[in-house]
Formats: structure tokens, sequence, C-alpha cells
């Protein structure tokens, strides 16, 4: 097991995953409007799997998917964090950055604030040379949060192997940040 890294932002605690964060991480994977640009809507059963995944690349690295909670509430909100891909893409092996939150949540500044401080651990305590996030080309609300935290939209696109041919959302779109650019904001 590596060093567990654990850490806060003035709003947000990012986490481990706890027993008690699966049921409202099942309620946000069955909400069409937070799914509404993946391939289908996650049953108890795939979601608390995901769930598993994440709490075990955590122990197993130390950092991943971390489980985001509400500092005043404790309340579990969603997950934001890096992970390194199992899918072949065309720009692998790489680190992508990634977040999903409760509908509830959305707009007020969380996954920008809590995406900014992972950036900080990628490339400050992981010492990451380059970290990516992809997304469905359609999908203007999660690249619109790749632009905000620094990131630049490249000119590669691809199926992403993981969604059916003819699937609308097929379609994906690359951002990238390198250390450097990171740190010369």
């Amino acid at each position: 097991m590596s060093y567990l890294i654990e850490f806060e932002t003035k709003r947000l605690r990012l986490r481990q995953w706890l027993p008690g964060d699966r049921e409202p991480f099942a309620a946000l994977n069955a909400d069409p409007t937070v799914m509404a640009f993946f391939p289908c809507l996650l049953d108890r059963a795939a979601s608390d799997a995901m769930a598993d995944r994440c709490e075990t690349l955590i122990a197993e690295r130390g950092w991943g998917f971390w489980a985001v909670a509400s500092k005043p509430t404790g309340q579990f909100i969603g997950f934001v964090g890096l992970h390194i891909p199992a899918a072949e893409l065309p720009f692998s092996p790489c680190v992508e950055i990634g977040w999903r939150l409760a509908f509830s949540y959305w707009g007020k500044g969380l996954a920008t604030e809590a995406a900014t401080e992972t950036l900080r651990i990628g490339f400050k305590c992981l010492n990451l040379s380059e970290i990516v996030s992809f997304t469905a080309v359609h999908n203007f609300r999660s690249r619109a949060l790749m632009e905000r935290i620094g990131m630049h939209e490249t000119p590669t696109l691809f199926g992403h192997p993981a969604v059916p041919v003819g699937n609308p959302l097929r379609q994906h779109c690359l951002y990238r940040l390198s250390h450097e650019q990171w740190h010369r904001r």
C-alpha cells in the first residue's frame, strides 16, 4: 500500500471512500442529468462496483478518484480525482483528471475548486509530467470546466472504446495540461 493522500479545499474534503458513500453515489449514477454524457445509467450493483474500484485503487496507489464530501456537513457529493484509464486510448499511457458530482451541487464552483486542487496534487505531490481529460464532444459543461482549470483543447478527436459504435457519445475530445503549463499559471 502507498501513502494515502487525502486533502481539503476551502469547502470540500477529498478522501478515501466510506461505506456510507455507496447509497448517494448510486443515486447520482442513476440520475439521467448527471449521466447524460455517459452511455448508460448505473444500477446499484454497477455503482457499488465502481466505488469499490475507486477505493481499491486509492488503497494501492495512495491516489485516484477521491470521494468528495462537503466540509460543513460531511455529506458525500461525488468524486473528483486522478486515474490511469484502463481503456487503450490513442494517447495512452496517461493520467486523467475526472469528476462526477450530484446535480444539486452543480453550478456552485465545487468541481472547479476540487479539480484545481487535484491538479496541484498531481503536479506537485505526484510529480506528473502531464494530466489529460476527455469527454464526449457535446459535453460543453465538462469542457468549460477543463478550460477553467487551465487545460488546453487539442485537435485530437477519437472514438471512445467503451462507447458503442453508432452511439452519439462515442466521439470524444482531448484536453491536456503539462506540468510546465500548470507551473506557469
